[in-house]
């Protein structure tokens, strides 16, 4: 949103100890709305800024917007600074293992006695129960709640190409936290949220579970799921270029047949109405498929773009800075990596009053705040480099 607009979370303070991709996630969500998220890292740094490969993305994504402040939580003077920390904040977020915040007495049985106001965001593997004591990760919860199932053909389940249960676990997480503020304005007291992989993922595939209530049938995969729609799938054109058509109602039957000069299915009694031409797939699809590879894709999208019907090309996520509804919405921006090199990245996908979410801080380098808040917190500059000398406190550039 644009400077003299005031964010939604102005004013509002979170102290995260969070790694990997869940809790980043809900505290990139409340950096983004406007709250000050000051993110607690090892004095080496969060281990996720150095992974690579899959997960070299993940620490400069959902790190924005946020401040860092690295210190050794294994010594009292840490721990010290940590809860001098906490008193100032509205919200403290985590997503370590079952028991390790306890251990540093950062629980929030602990925290709340202390301060009654404060919430507190824990995002675990599973939601207390049988499960909780499990390490849980996207994938692993993918197969054991039926998302790889129905993401695969049978017999070869495949997780989702996407940390999806992390990302919706880290938006739950926000959600929480925010109904958690509202509801706090009405009793002065906080409360604390979980949020779970397990039961986000379960969410997830709650249509498939209703979907077996309702009719008795099982959910197939869904490569070999029979689609609700009579055309609904991915077509090969000419030079082997593959595009994804739909045609969802009759209307759109209407306008395709038309389109494409194909009277004699738009005539055909067989294929009337949706729920038929679903039935009769089995030869519909083929003699789709051949009349349509003489097409290019840039053919084909051009009249389905013409007369309002589904489609879209089939994209790769690299494809996707150069896309430009993107790029003329301003729904990519650039911000500068921790390494110095500059990238565009998504912004989140919603507008505040026609406006999008900016970038307003890259992600941090490792304790790149650490001096201005023990600053803030009191302490003097002998005390500083104190700190400093005794590895208690880091900045590394």
């Amino acid at each position: 949103m644009s400077e003299d607009k005031k964010l939604p979370l102005e004013g509002v303070r979170v102290v995260e100890f969070t790694h990997m991709v869940m809790g980043p996630t809900c505290g990139m969500v409340l950096a983004d709305l406007g709250a000050e998220v000051i993110k607690i890292e090892p004095v080496k740094g969060d281990s996720t800024r150095h992974l690579m490969g899959s997960g070299a993305g993940f620490f400069p994504l959902f790190n924005r917007n946020k401040k860092s402040i690295a210190l050794d939580l294994q010594s009292p003077e840490g721990i010290e600074i940590a809860y001098k920390l906490i008193s100032t904040a509205d919200i403290v977020s985590e997503n370590f293992k079952s028991g390790t915040m306890q251990k540093l007495g950062l629980d929030y049985e602990s925290l709340r006695r202390q301060n009654e106001s404060l919430i507190y965001v824990s995002h675990k593997g599973f939601l207390p129960g049988p499960y909780a004591h499990r390490t849980a990760l996207d994938e692993v919860v993918q197969m054991m709640g039926g998302l790889a199932y129905m993401t695969g053909r049978s017999g070869d389940p495949l997780r989702a190409g996407s940390s999806i249960n992390d990302i919706m676990g880290g938006l739950f997480g926000a959600i929480g936290a925010m109904a958690a503020l509202m509801q706090r304005t009405h009793t002065g007291k906080g409360m604390e949220v979980q949020s779970a992989l397990f039961e986000n993922n379960v969410f997830l595939v709650a249509q498939h579970m209703m979907q077996y209530a309702v009719t008795g049938n099982a959910a197939k995969p869904m490569p070999e799921r029979i689609s609700a729609w009579g055309i609904y799938d991915v077509f090969t054109l000419k030079d082997d270029e593959q595009v994804f058509l739909g045609v969802v109602s009759d209307t759109q039957w209407d306008l395709f047949c038309n389109a494409f000069g194909f009277k004699d299915l738009r005539a055909d009694e067989r294929l009337k109405s949706n729920n038929a031409r679903v039935q009769q797939r089995s030869w519909l699809m083929p003699a789709l498929r051949e009349r349509l590879a003489e097409f290019s894709a840039k053919e084909i999208m051009a009249v389905f773009e013409k007369h309002g019907l589904p489609f879209a090309p089939i994209s790769k996520p690299q494809d996707l800075f150069d896309d430009i509804h993107l790029k003329i919405t301003g729904g990519l921006e650039t911000m500068a990596l921790p390494n110095g090199k500059e990238t565009a990245v998504p912004l989140l996908p919603i507008t505040l009053e026609g406006e999008r979410l900016h970038i307003r801080m890259a992600p941090p380098k490792i304790g790149q705040n650490s001096v201005e808040l023990l600053t803030e917190l009191g302490y003097s500059e002998a005390e500083t480099k104190q700190l400093f000398d005794r590895n208690v406190v880091q900045a590394i550039d």
